[in-house]
């Protein structure tokens, strides 16, 4: 599952900011692929101490880890700002070629890797997560990794990693979900797993941290909230009328959705508060009975927790269409099995303009 040679099929199942590595290991070695190469787009509002990624733009790095996950500039406290307030996240690490991608390499040339996170997640309002939604596992610098899967790296902010993997081929799986034994990554001494998941299935996980040489967090942070409402409907602040007129100049359109991934946990009546962030793509405005509907990016779904980590049967994917009145409906997957389901839900919502 560990095989070394792209950043998704090189490296063990262990994320990083490279798909080679992290990737190829998954991808090879045990079809997980586990890359890391995330990014963290956005920017942070008023981030005290926050790194100006270029003085003057929209994007901006609000918090920068050393390879040791210590914080060398910004604050993680500026990142949940922003990621509250909506921003973009992109994730920009460094690592050594044959360090990361293919250890069998004499290339110890230092890569840098931007990753962008169309998921965002703020857990009980003080912590944040980003999770990779269209990524494939990749063999740099060649193409793409030996079988048809999705990289969902996830990053925390404090720089824990992992890696969701389905495969997307149809090949036929023996295992069965459960804890499984950990890869053998000892190639990579900056790997280091914490814990492993469903060896063997249609969807493995793995959780990690890569000593990646640096961790830089950089958002845009320029969205703004327009309307926010409860499961219900009911109008907490703002206006339809303001994300209407916003939405039919042209702005894009996100929104924060409240509980989401509740059901995910063993207790989701006690689940830990949290709000996930996703794009809309397509926006429909009801002139009539004044309701705006939005279908939303794929999105890929987990438990929430602090840090925020795969484990069995704790995450999906899949896409969404919401309403200002609440409703929620979800088309997802399971990644183990490929089946699609149909469900509705009632959230309270949060809904965010881009001019």
């Amino acid at each position: 599952m560990f095989a070394m040679k792209s950043k998704d099929a090189a490296l063990p199942v262990i994320p990083g900011s490279f798909e080679p590595t992290m990737e190829h290991l998954f991808t090879r070695r045990q079809a997980m692929g586990l890359s890391a190469g995330g990014v963290l787009m956005g920017a942070a509002s008023a981030a005290a101490g926050a790194e100006p990624l270029d003085s003057g733009k929209r994007w901006k790095s609000v918090l920068t880890l050393n390879k040791h996950r210590q914080c060398v500039a910004g604050t993680e406290a500026a990142l949940v700002a922003a990621i509250r307030n909506g921003a973009d996240l992109r994730i920009s690490t460094e690592f050594i070629f044959n360090q990361h991608v293919d250890t069998s390499s004499d290339n110890d040339e230092l890569l840098e890797e931007v990753s962008e996170f169309h998921v965002t997640y703020l857990v009980d309002d003080r912590w944040c997560a980003g999770i990779m939604t269209q990524r494939q596992p990749v063999e740099l610098p060649e193409g793409f990794g030996p079988r048809p899967s999705m990289s969902f790296f996830l990053y925390n902010q404090d720089g824990q990693q992992a890696i969701g993997r389905p495969h997307l081929d149809g090949e036929p799986s023996v295992g069965s979900p459960g804890p499984s034994p950990l890869p053998d990554v000892s190639s990579m001494p900056k790997m280091h797993l914490f814990d492993h998941w469903d060896a063997d299935t249609n969807a493995t996980s793995t959780n990690f941290v890569y000593d990646f040489e640096t961790f830089r967090y950089i958002v845009r942070d320029d969205w703004r909230e327009v309307l926010a409402h409860g499961s219900d409907g009911t109008v907490v602040s703002g206006s339809y009328e303001e994300l209407a007129e916003a939405s039919r100049a042209g702005a894009q359109v996100k929104v924060a959705i409240r509980g989401l991934c509740a059901d995910l946990t063993q207790e989701p009546i006690a689940a830990i508060e949290h709000e996930v962030f996703i794009e809309a793509g397509w926006v429909y405005n009801h002139t009539r009975q004044q309701r705006f509907a939005a279908a939303l990016h794929p999105l890929v779904r987990v438990a929430p927790a602090i840090p925020v980590r795969y484990r069995s049967k704790n995450w999906d994917f899949g896409w969404l269409l919401v309403r200002t009145d609440g409703h929620v409906a979800r088309w997802l997957v399971d990644p183990y099995s490929l089946k699609f389901s149909r469900s509705e839900a009632r959230h309270a919502l949060r809904w965010f303009i881009l001019a």
